[in-house]
């Protein structure tokens, strides 16, 4: 299952929601997804991810970066595409 059918799955959706920006304020569409996790609580294997729009993918790198958070940022629709 691919991260827009689980937003649909949790918000009771039949369709996917349109994927926004996880920074706070901001609704623009999001463009990548941030990979992180916090050693001290999840498993090395286990990733969370923030949704990221082309204006905040700095901001909320750096944020993830600054506490040892960040692992990866990859385009909203996987590795290999383009965005």
């Amino acid at each position: 299952m691919d991260l827009l059918n689980q937003l649909a799955t949790r918000s009771g959706q039949d369709t996917p929601a349109e994927p926004i920006c996880s920074r706070k304020a901001c609704g623009d569409k999001a463009a990548w997804q941030l990979l992180w996790n916090n050693p001290k609580i999840h498993t090395p294997d286990r990733r969370k991810i923030w949704l990221a729009c082309g204006g905040h993918r700095n901001w909320l790198e750096d944020y993830l970066n600054s506490r040892g958070l960040w692992k990866e940022t990859v385009p909203m629709h996987g590795k290999d595409s383009d965005t």
